[in-house]
């Protein structure tokens, strides 16, 4: 079905959700079986893991192969919640609001993360590039598109000049 003639709900019955629950696609195996020493983001990780994608979900998977990189969308499920508001980052000794940081401890604790497509068999996705504690669940995944996806970014905020590699 073509993506114009999906149907919605009604717009003019929409409501605010008050709350939004989300059912799992897959689940995550990385050799993450803790927080320390996890990559504080993708791109300086080396590591590989591999998503696996739940039987109701893999025929989404057709044409996924076409691609080299994907953003996973997954929840932070260890998260004790609620968080405050603002906290010290890991290149920063000063508090900062969480949503100027990449912290999973948010109100709302969802993770994104674009990995490296090393190759898919079945309902398994093997990847490079994790940053992401074993046996995470994953919410979504989508392909990477540079053409779409890129963007020259003119201001860091308080990253500026801080960005390094580290781990958790």
């Amino acid at each position: 079905m073509e993506i114009i003639k999906r149907e919605i709900k009604s717009i003019k019955k929409r409501t605010f959700p008050k709350k939004i629950c989300f059912e799992p696609i897959g689940i995550i195996k990385t050799p993450f079986k803790s927080l320390k020493g996890i990559p504080i983001q993708f791109y300086q990780s080396e590591a590989e893991g591999i998503i696996q994608i739940y039987p109701k979900h893999s025929p989404g998977l057709k044409d996924l192969e076409g691609f080299s990189h994907i953003y996973c969308v997954y929840f932070f499920d260890m998260v004790k919640l609620p968080v405050p508001l603002q906290s010290k980052p890991f290149l920063d000794d000063k508090k900062k609001g969480i949503f100027a940081t990449r912290t999973p401890f948010r109100p709302n604790p969802i993770g994104i993360s674009i990995l490296e497509i090393i190759h898919i068999k079945k309902n398994l996705i093997k990847v490079k590039n994790v940053d992401i504690l074993d046996k995470t669940p994953i919410l979504d995944i989508k392909p990477y598109v540079s053409r779409f996806d890129y963007i020259k970014a003119y201001k860091m905020g308080w990253l500026d000049g801080k960005v390094v590699k580290k781990s958790s």
